[in-house]
């Protein structure tokens, strides 16, 4: 694999290099990369610097030009995700509308779709979560119970889901839905996209132990949709939810290597400044991080490759999941090794409240990265059976 630049490639570069320094100035420089997908850190400026990308149509950078986007193969994705994550710019709030559904609805939907909410998408007008788990349905997805009949012009939702991230703030969410009554499993299951700001719609906020709540449970009772807000064709919506786990592991992510990449070298100056560099057993912990966020790298663009190819990710892309979520939770319990007794937490007295800093947050965050997007359980099982070939698991 050849990572040298194209001329062609390079100008691109110099051209998004030119573009975030004259831009990336202010607030949003001071901001620098805090934040993410899961997280509301700075989210006033964080709003205000996606709407700046989507002016200028880096946010839908992939898209075709036709639909607002600029046409960016793939190796300019990569580089303007490759120049981003360089220049410590602010983590996207459009992770969920953009990096998820945006692609979907490329694959799966009609024009009309497209030409409806690719827009709102771009202007930040509108934010998009994701309503894929339930109470009985995490990792075995299959087993979605919410429920949508047809009403006429419009489908009727009941149901709920839970661990919606950021629900609160969205006004659309793309819901896995059991719209064939007698069905089972993966049968039997639709793509529907439900307006968030209705009667029926009730969003409650779940804190976690960081202190924030970003996470939500959202219960639908008699919520409503058009008829028309269906990405594929009714009863198949198992092909189109993969699909989005697919791009959700697949360019979504593709600055995540560099920002882990950020992290380590981030710890291993804090392990020199406090001489934790001198354990010959933490000294290994770090070099075997460090050798591990490098074959990330390769990996994913090993596993990216398919997805030039095919257009969409196969199976395989649960290696890459597997792989990282499992790297970055051993590197939190690193920091910790590194920070010794200062990495405890120090709760006040009165109240029982405590302040985190980056390292401990990232430890503590960490640890729900092998269970959200797919549990490190079913992601072997899924390379097992779908890439190996290996016999299924009794069920």
């Amino acid at each position: 694999m050849d990572f040298t630049d194209t001329p062609d490639e390079a100008a691109f570069r110099a051209e998004v290099r030119a573009w975030l320094d004259e831009h990336l100035v202010g607030e949003f420089a001071e901001l620098g990369g805090r934040g993410g997908p899961a997280d509301e850190a700075g989210w006033d400026v964080r709003i205000e610097w996606e709407k700046l990308l989507g002016k200028d149509r880096w946010l839908g950078i992939s898209w075709p030009v036709e639909c607002g986007g600029r046409g960016a193969d793939f190796a300019q994705q990569v580089i303007f995700n490759e120049e981003y994550a360089k220049a410590d710019a602010p983590a996207r709030v459009s992770f969920f509308g953009e990096g998820l559904f945006a692609p979907t609805l490329l694959a799966y939907g009609t024009d009309e779709q497209k030409q409806r909410f690719l827009p709102k998408i771009q202007s930040v007008e509108e934010l998009w979560c994701q309503g894929y788990s339930e109470p009985n349905a995490g990792s075995d997805l299959a087993n979605v119970q919410t429920k949508a009949v047809l009403d006429g012009d419009q489908w009727v939702i009941n149901g709920q889901k839970v661990w919606t991230t950021l629900a609160h703030r969205a006004q659309w969410c793309f819901c896995v839905t059991r719209t064939d009554p007698e069905s089972d499993g993966h049968h039997g299951l639709s793509y529907l996209l439900v307006p968030m700001d209705q009667p029926g719609v009730e969003v409650r906020p779940l804190k976690q132990m960081t202190g924030t709540a970003e996470f939500n449970e959202v219960f639908f009772s008699d919520a409503r949709t058009d008829k028309a807000n269906v990405l594929g064709e009714v009863n198949d919506g198992w092909k189109v939810a993969m699909a989005t786990l697919g791009f959700e592991r697949g360019t979504a992510f593709l600055s995540q290597q560099l920002a882990f990449q950020r992290e380590l070298e981030e710890v291993i100056e804090v392990a020199h400044k406090r001489g934790a560099t001198e354990d010959a057993v933490i000294r290994q912990e770090l070099a075997d991080s460090y050798i591990g966020v490098h074959i990330m790298k390769f990996n994913g663009m090993r596993m990216l490759t398919g997805l030039v190819k095919k257009g969409v990710l196969g199976p395989e892309s649960s290696i890459g999941k597997l792989y990282w979520s499992n790297w970055h939770r051993t590197l939190g319990e690193r920091v910790m090794h590194v920070l010794g007794a200062d990495g405890g937490i120090i709760a006040d007295d009165s109240d029982g409240q405590y302040e985190l800093d980056e390292l401990q947050r990232a430890f503590m965050f960490s640890r729900s990265e092998t269970i959200y997007a797919g549990s490190s359980e079913i992601q072997r099982n899924i390379i097992g059976e779908r890439v190996l070939g290996l016999p299924r698991e009794p069920r």
